[in-house]
């Protein structure tokens, strides 16, 4: 375990929500500017210890004078934490944790480099959204780690009937979605890791829009929440496969989850420089 290294930013949801949460929680800072983070879980409960592998990563937050959690992320090795691409900067030092409340004055952290895809371009941030953080040194006793889909098991499924039966578990510290309160609705934090269950949307070739209305009975993401695994099936039929990355979805998190998918070319080319790919 190493000690925090500072980055300087705030968490916003790419792109659909950033203005209103720009105003919300105050402008970013200028120093670092980590990239823009995205999408907390709505309509969800506590893990509960079920979910060891997924984490946060850590910066402070000046404006606040705080040390927050600003997106989530898995880890597929000891060494290798998957997140969004737009959650930082290409080769910056960051930290993550992986207490499953984030309390900034105790929860250990790991220090690495963050490594955006090469490919990734802020510009159009859903595009290539998928990062790694290569820690300095290995996270003890990380066994239970999340899995990579193979090539193409989406497209697979879309073919054999079974995707749009399908369940997806989102996992992430973000928000908790939004409440109605004087001068609009206000964001309702967590700080913790949380989980909800959504179902299948559509799929297109490098995302999966997961349905997160809760007038359907569904779950899903807000800010904070980005990088975050989406994971193949749901309750009993769970599994630790990450179909998709939270990268973005509307601004108050009620109708979509917009994930980046893991099983595509493009993706596995990426993660298969640090990893063994399935």
């Amino acid at each position: 375990m190493t000690n925090l290294v500072p980055t300087p930013c705030i968490p916003t949801r790419a792109r659909a929500g950033r203005r209103r949460w720009l105003a919300a929680v105050g402008a970013c800072s200028l120093v670092a500017a980590v990239a823009v983070p995205a999408g907390a879980i709505t309509s969800g409960e506590a893990d509960g210890g079920r979910h060891p592998y997924v984490g946060g990563t850590v910066l402070y937050y000046p404006p606040r004078n705080e040390t927050i959690v600003n997106c989530s992320g898995s880890l597929i090795s000891s060494t290798i934490f998957v997140t969004a691409a737009h959650c930082g900067r290409d080769g910056y030092r960051v930290s993550i944790s992986l207490d499953e409340v984030f309390v900034a004055a105790t929860s250990p952290r790991y220090a690495g480099t963050f490594l955006a895809h090469p490919a990734y371009d802020p510009a159009h941030e859903y595009k290539n959204d998928v990062a790694v953080i290569q820690l300095d040194e290995p996270v003890s006793g990380a066994t239970n780690l999340a899995k990579l889909p193979p090539a193409g098991m989406l497209d697979q499924m879309k073919a054999d009937g079974s995707l749009s039966q399908s369940r997806f578990t989102s996992v992430g510290y973000g928000f908790r979605g939004y409440t109605n309160g004087p001068g609009g609705q206000t964001p309702v934090p967590s700080q913790a890791r949380l989980v909800s269950i959504g179902t299948f949307s559509s799929l297109s070739p490098n995302q999966l829009h997961l349905s997160q209305n809760p007038a359907s009975g569904d779950g899903g993401t807000c800010n904070g929440d980005s990088g975050g695994p989406n994971l193949l099936g749901a309750g009993a039929d769970e599994t630790p496969i990450i179909a998709g990355l939270t990268s973005t979805g509307d601004t108050y998190c009620k109708a979509t989850n917009v994930t980046y998918r893991l099983d595509t070319d493009t993706a596995r080319s990426f993660l298969g420089q640090f990893v063994v790919l399935p």
